[in-house]
């Protein structure tokens, strides 16, 4: 098994090395790629330093096996062919393929088996916002189908990039020595404030992050969910959090909720309120599950359900789901 990463400089290439080593994922070799900046920087993988390639249109890609790429929607996008020409699997973390019809959309814990089929020999990694809902819809959704969802995230600075999070680290430092703060990867001043805006903003006043949470939950789950999303930057380092509310088809009490999310694959139920137990970002960082609490049936409608999820933006959100892809494929000897 020879493994790739491609943009293995950036916050979620350095996550794919900390998640392969810590699942001991199955590999004989692995491969770093990089832009012109980061070609020749050095890594420790399993004791052993491994050099960063430059990433061009060559023959680099023969021999192996599943491509983990996350270096920008651009760079997927020009390089998928080369990647993929010599049977590679293309398990891309960007947006480049996530609503293409010949390239499947997936979360292992929802529908996994979509990735046996990839005409193109990619799958594509969704959102990371999406990624953590969906895995705790499921639980639901085998309940009563899921009609209608509502909901706010609060989104932390590691969906930004590695840079974000220092960005936001040093407008702490500079507010303190009362200096201007330095404000570049955020619309606005990020420390002590909250931005209601992650990416650009569509024609009909949603922003595209929102409109992935509503396009790729319906064609992750093949449903006819509806999805209603406001996005948040909050001066949180990487673990998202989402408020979230759904309608189902039927009533479901808090007590089948509990027990669904209790036993549902990838999630921690973490629902003690008298005990002021339930998910914050400070403590889940760097955690593998989705964490759901404050569960709660909603007051204006009888078959609606309000719940609390949180779970680590470069873990479950990007690396260690592309990496349970790749292990699910495995598993299932459909490389």
């Amino acid at each position: 098994m020879k493994v790739a990463i491609v943009g293995a400089s950036g916050a979620v290439g350095q996550e794919f090395l900390r998640v392969l080593e810590e699942r001991n994922f199955p590999m004989d070799e692995l491969v770093l790629f990089g832009s012109a900046r980061s070609a020749g920087t050095k890594y420790t993988f399993r004791g052993k330093e491994i050099e960063v390639k430059l990433l061009q249109h060559n023959d680099d890609f023969k021999g192996i096996d599943i491509a983990f790429t996350s270096a920008g929607a651009g760079t997927s996008k020009e390089f998928e062919k080369t990647i993929t020409k010599y049977g590679a699997v293309m398990i891309d973390n960007s947006s480049a393929f996530r609503m293409d019809t010949d390239v499947p959309l997936v979360v292992p814990e929802v529908n996994g088996e979509d990735g046996k089929v990839r005409p193109r020999g990619v799958i594509a990694n969704p959102n990371c916002t999406t990624i953590q809902m969906v895995v705790a819809l499921k639980a639901i959704e085998q309940l009563s189908h899921i009609k209608t969802v509502h909901v706010s995230t609060y989104q932390a600075a590691s969906g930004a990039g590695a840079a974000a999070m220092d960005e936001l680290v040093e407008q702490y430092s500079q507010l303190v020595r009362k200096e201007e703060p330095t404000v570049d990867k955020f619309a606005y001043q990020l420390a002590y404030n909250v931005i209601p805006q992650v990416d650009v903003f569509t024609e009909n006043g949603y922003t595209k992050e929102e409109m992935k949470m509503y396009n790729e939950t319906r064609k992750i789950m093949h449903s006819d969910i509806k999805v209603s999303a406001t996005c948040v930057r909050v001066p949180v380092m990487r673990a998202h959090s989402e408020s979230i509310w759904i309608e189902t088809e039927r009533p479901v009490s808090v007590e089948e909720a509990r027990e669904a999310f209790s036993k549902a694959d990838g999630v921690v139920l973490m629902d003690d309120t008298a005990n002021k137990v339930y998910p914050m970002p400070l403590f889940l960082a760097g955690e593998d599950p989705v964490y759901v609490g404050r569960i709660r049936k909603d007051l204006t409608n009888e078959n609606g359900l309000s719940f609390w999820a949180v779970s680590d933006q470069i873990k479950k959100g990007a690396a260690l789901n592309a990496v349970q892809i790749a292990e699910y494929l495995i598993k299932e000897n459909a490389l």
